[in-house]
């Protein structure tokens, strides 16, 4: 109960509306482990009456140091444009990266990067290691050869984050149909002395949503991951925002209820304007009012995960959409195998960064 209060307190925070006298040791906890710290700067310049002090100067040191690895963060990322750019290879940047390169370092300085995303075609992954690892990266991690998604941690001892290689957007293939083209949606950026492809607002807004729901496997498990919820109200915020482009990316029932769930859960908790006819289909509100319940009472989850029963039909279609003509063949399983149960069971009890 007391976590549950907590977490609502603070998005109030973060929609500048501070509830009276709160934990602010939990709240400031809980903000820790969001990875939204930096994001109470807001609360602390608009309303310094609010919030003691010692947390004020906490917030402010927390948000200065994280601008100054920002900064180190842009910079290491125009270096690895120039040397792509220098062999003719101009990736797509995704998620944080994208947020990174088009922010003013107020609004860089409130969002906590964890590394930086890069996508290439398939056939420029062996020339873009090429042009890494002459600059100092080493291969420090890759995905195994037995999943469907390719990709490739890059580092280097002293930077503050890793480059992360993609050659498809994060999530299921199946939820990507739209963005078979995705060069269609990008424009061209400035990075330092480098140069990279950036989507537009709405497709970075799909890709993060996508990439928490299924990738992260939020959806399946009740999660919110409260920082990308921020990122995705940064994106809404700007200026002719286009909430029907967001809408077209979705291809079939399974990812539009993923995506509305989302969006009812970005309205609800951090107030943002979402279209009605967005936020209103009963799947997407019953995947919310369970993400909530769960939170409230988390000894619930392992029992709620049934709720993803829901959506197994629409999720057995779809991604039966992409098997292969041998496994066309097989008739399609009615319940989860035991293992992705499971799995999933363990993606409950594990702590992990930024979801609640």
């Amino acid at each position: 109960m007391s976590r549950n209060r907590s977490f609502l307190e603070l998005c109030r925070c973060f929609r500048n509306d501070p509830p009276k006298a709160p934990d602010w040791l939990e709240l400031i906890g809980l903000a820790n482990q969001t990875l939204t710290t930096p994001h109470l700067i807001e609360i602390v310049r608009q309303r310094p009456d609010a919030v003691p002090a010692d947390l004020a100067h906490c917030v402010e040191t927390i948000f200065e140091r994280n601008s100054q690895r920002n900064d180190r963060l842009l910079a290491q990322l125009g270096e690895a444009l120039a040397a792509l750019n220098a062999r003719g290879i101009t990736p797509v940047l995704l998620k944080g990266a994208a947020m990174l390169a088009e922010s003013n370092r107020d609004r860089r300085g409130r969002r906590m990067a964890c590394d930086l995303d890069l996508l290439v075609r398939p056939d420029e992954v062996e020339e873009a290691l090429d042009c890494l690892i002459p600059i100092g990266y080493r291969v420090h991690d890759r995905s195994p050869p037995d999943v469907g998604k390719w990709w490739l941690d890059l580092g280097r001892a002293n930077d503050v984050g890793m480059i992360d290689l993609h050659v498809s957007p994060p999530g299921p293939a199946f939820c990507h149909g739209a963005l078979a083209d995705l060069g269609s949606h990008c424009q061209r950026i400035k990075v330092g002395s480098g140069a990279a492809q950036i989507p537009s607002r709405a497709c970075q807004a799909f890709i993060l949503i996508m990439h928490d729901q299924f990738q992260d496997h939020d959806y399946w498990i009740g999660a919110t991951d409260l920082r990308h919820l921020l990122d995705l109200r940064d994106l809404a915020s700007t200026a002719g925002f286009d909430w029907k482009e967001l809408a077209s990316f979705t291809v079939g029932k399974l990812a539009r209820n993923a995506l509305e769930t989302e969006l009812t859960a970005l309205h609800e908790l951090l107030g943002v304007e979402v279209p009605l006819n967005m936020r209103r289909r009963i799947a997407p509100r019953l995947q919310q009012q369970r993400r909530m319940l769960q939170l409230r009472f988390p000894r619930l989850a392992p029992l709620l995960l049934a709720t993803g029963l829901v959506d197994l039909l629409h999720y057995r279609v779809e991604a039966g959409s992409q098997r292969t003509q041998m496994e066309a063949h097989t008739l399609p399983r009615l319940f989860p195998r035991v293992d992705t149960i499971r799995s999933l069971l363990a993606l409950l009890r594990e702590k992990r960064a930024s979801k609640i």
